[in-house]
């Protein structure tokens, strides 16, 4: 087995790659600062900080006009997202939290982007089985329970449009999948992980950003 490169991520290594990495804008800042304050016994739900600055590239490599999200929580990665839509385009943002998107919906404000972005509190299946059943999705992005990530997925895929692209968030669960007793959450990821690699719909990747991070493009 070929292993690859052995580079250890130190502090001293991350605090160089997020120096190397767009910054985040004073906005984005004081969301991750807000969210750790507020709610410091959920905080590690936001995605990493060089998530954000990847999550706007993608969304502008692939030209997106059109953006869900499932699973927002206080707003990080949405706000990311948004500030690489163009002026016209949207992000409907799946969370069942008033509490926690309250947060968002202040930053989103913030920054201008509050009119891109489409907040739906309810189940997420609910708000994705009620979106037109064709393709039409540019970028989609998975943050939510470990649980619901196959049925997710299910109703995404035949909803992104040839050449979308899908980013799953978690997707090592902190090492959790390599273990043999899998269980609760790290169980469903191990699980979702073999379903997305055997989807023939779609070109996939699994890699080590932040927890690990799948991308994968519609055939």
């Amino acid at each position: 087995m070929t292993k690859g490169n052995e580079t250890k991520i130190t502090d001293e290594l991350y605090a160089y790659m997020l120096a190397h990495n767009p910054p985040l804008d004073p906005v984005q800042r004081e969301l991750v600062e807000t969210t750790y304050a507020r709610f410091p016994d959920h905080a590690g739900m936001v995605s990493a900080e060089e998530q954000a600055p990847l999550l706007a590239f993608l969304v502008r490599l692939v030209g997106a006009r059109h953006v869900v999200e499932v699973g927002t929580f206080t707003g990080f990665s949405a706000l990311a997202m948004a500030r690489a839509l163009p002026a016209d385009g949207t992000l409907i943002a799946c969370d069942i939290s008033e509490e926690w998107t309250a947060y968002g919906r202040e930053a989103w404000a913030k920054a201008g982007v509050a009119d891109r972005i489409d907040l739906r509190i309810a189940p997420a299946l609910d708000t994705l089985r009620a979106m037109p059943a064709g393709p039409h999705i540019d970028f989609a992005y998975l943050d939510a329970d470990k649980g619901g990530y196959i049925a997710y997925w299910e109703e995404l895929v035949p909803r992104m449009r040839q050449g979308g692209l899908i980013a799953v968030d978690n997707v090592l669960f902190h090492g959790g999948v390599t273990a043999p007793g899998a269980t609760g959450p790290a169980a469903a990821i191990k699980e979702f992980n073999d379903h997305a690699a055997a989807d023939a719909r779609m070109d996939t990747v699994l890699l080590t950003v932040a927890d690990g991070l799948t991308l994968a493009r519609k055939k």
